[in-house]
Parts: C-alpha cells; sequence; structure tokens
C-alpha cells in the first residue's frame, strides 16, 4: 500500500538544472531502498541512481558526474539533483522503492523531463 508521487520535471535547456522529488506514503517500511529510472518510448527503462534507507548510492554510468542522490527518512522522500543537462537526457523519470530483501519494486506515475539544445 505504499504510494509514490514525483514532481520537479519539466522543459530545460541544456546545461540546465532540475531537482526531482519522491515522496513516499501509506506503510512506507523502515528498510525502504530508493531510486531512480528513466525511459524513453520504445526502450527499455534504465536505472539512474538508488540509496538506501542507511545512504548506500548506487550511481549508473558515471552518473554522479553530474547528479545527487539523496533522501530524507524522516519524510519518505528521495531527491534527484541533476546539473549539465544533455537533450540525451530527455525520458521519463520514475521513482521507485522495495524493501531491502525483497525484489518488486513499487514505482510512481513518472515525471517528463525534457531537454532541450
Amino acid at each position: 500500500q505504499v504510494q509514490l508521487v514525483e514532481s520537479g520535471g519539466g522543459l530545460v535547456q541544456a546545461g540546465g538544472s532540475l531537482r526531482l522529488s519522491c515522496v513516499a506514503s501509506g506503510s512506507v517500511p523502515g528498510a525502504f531502498v530508493m531510486g531512480w529510472s528513466r525511459q524513453v518510448p520504445g526502450k527499455q527503462r534504465e536505472l539512474v541512481a538508488s540509496i538506501t534507507s542507511g545512504g548506500t548510492i548506487d550511481y549508473k554510468d558515471n552518473a554522479e558526474e553530474r547528479l545527487t542522490i539523496s533522501r530524507d527518512n524522516s519524510k519518505n522522500t528521495v531527491y534527484l539533483q541533476m546539473d549539465s543537462l544533455k537533450p540525451e537526457d530527455t525520458a521519463v523519470y520514475y521513482c521507485w522503492g522495495r524493501i531491502w530483501n525483497r525484489a518488486t519494486r513499487v514505482w510512481g506515475q513518472g515525471t517528463q523531463v525534457t531537454v532541450s539544445s
């Protein structure tokens, strides 16, 4: 019964920045891994970054060069700060969460990020 709601997406020029937020509500477990994935129409959804309740972070493809994932456990909120955005970053960004010892993920509705050149 966990619900995830993303916000912060929008249209930005190349080189600009966006900060995405995702709030989890409902029966949120204490040991809840949260992260961000993105998807372009016609392509598979791919992981961007994740963070555990203890603060362990996993970035994909050197994403840490341009983005920072963080979370506030007291608010059940995860953030994704994106800087130096490129047109190829254009995608729907989905927040997700999972219990630490379970593979099944709960997904948010997604937020559109569009980077113009």
